[in-house]
């Protein structure tokens, strides 16, 4: 089998580490990996599966001439500037920020759903990594729309910590520390006390109302399935160290049959239905974290063309990082063999 040269932008974060980890377990066909981080980590070791360890090189001198793919996933400035800079150079970009998703000549990809959009690639050689909320939610509906298409989409967010970073994995910690030992809190990070509380606000709030989060599901949604679905989203951050839920409700153009649904989302690798009908018969973020699968709940249905589920999973592993990786390995089945 032939290997590549693969380089991580961001290796130090939260999504990077899950990355480097992913490619070992999936035993990724690697020639030479490359950690990738600003200037002032440069020199750091981050580990790599169980036994190896990498040392950290500076992003801002880095030259990408013999890397074949890149992982990025550094934040949305650093995509814009070395993104390009590196597909200049030879290398196929997969890129786990916002920057790149809604460009029109960028394929955005989660392969379950939509993998033969990946040929778009070819025109900037770089590939955008939905959302996390996204990718669980999408991978849940497809074959929703697939059987009935989807007329509308409520949906409700319930997202952890880790999608904002270790700054606001930290801040949680402290503040629950804070509580028990009757401190006064302050937050720094989030606008509100997050320990024992929800924020009804991921990111910052537009014009209409929404918040950007809001607005990627909607955005995001609408290109990967490729129809003007209508959607309604209110994502919220919840007091959990890592994985995010759902709760959707969808209206369809056509009946809903329970028992065809089910059978095919049991057929789809991806996904892992738990949908027992007694307590405690349903998955909760708890128990997905180090999970690959998106995990489907709670499915029931409300007159002949509406339908509910509760949708759960590892925002680190399926909502960025593994995505990311499933989508290389897409890339070289179906293009780079």
């Amino acid at each position: 089998m032939k290997k590549y040269n693969v380089a991580i932008i961001g290796a130090t974060g939260n999504v990077g580490r899950e990355i480097l980890n992913i490619l070992d377990q999936r035993e990724f066909p690697i020639k030479n990996i490359t950690a990738l981080a600003s200037s002032k980590s440069e020199g750091q070791i981050v580990s790599y599966g169980n036994d190896k360890e990498i040392k950290i090189k500076s992003l801002e001198t880095f030259d990408f001439k013999d890397i074949d793919i890149v992982l990025s996933s550094a934040g949305s400035s650093i995509s814009e500037k070395y993104a390009p800079k590196a597909a200049k150079a030879g290398a196929i970009v997969i890129d786990n920020t916002s920057f790149f998703r809604m460009k029109k000549d960028i394929p955005l990809i989660i392969p379950e759903v939509n993998p033969d959009d990946l040929v778009a690639f070819k025109k900037k050689k770089i590939i955008a990594n939905p959302n996390c909320s996204t990718i669980q939610m999408a991978v849940a509906i497809k074959p929703i729309n697939d059987l009935f298409k989807i007329k509308k989409i409520i949906v409700s967010t319930y997202q952890s910590t880790s999608g904002a970073g270790k700054i606001a994995m930290d801040e949680l910690f402290y503040q629950t520390l804070d509580v028990y030992k009757n401190k006064p809190l302050t937050p720094s990070f989030f606008t509100k006390r997050i320990a024992f509380n929800l924020i009804p606000q991921i990111d910052d709030f537009l014009e209409n109302g929404e918040t950007k989060e809001e607005m990627k599901m909607i955005e995001e949604t609408q290109k990967i399935l490729g129809s003007k679905i209508e959607i309604f989203a209110t994502c919220v951050r919840v007091p959990v160290f890592v994985g995010h839920a759902e709760s959707i409700y969808l209206e369809t153009e056509k009946s809903v049959d329970l028992k065809k649904l089910i059978t095919k989302m049991k057929k789809i690798s991806g996904i892992s239905l738990v949908d027992k009908k007694i307590n405690g018969g349903y998955v909760t973020p708890d128990e997905v974290a180090g999970e690959d699968n998106v995990f489907i709940s709670r499915i029931r249905k409300s007159g002949s063309k509406n339908i509910g589920l509760w949708v759960v999973a590892d925002n680190l592993r399926k909502g960025a990082a593994l995505n990311s990786v499933q989508i290389a390995e897409l890339l070289i089945k179906k293009y780079l063999k």
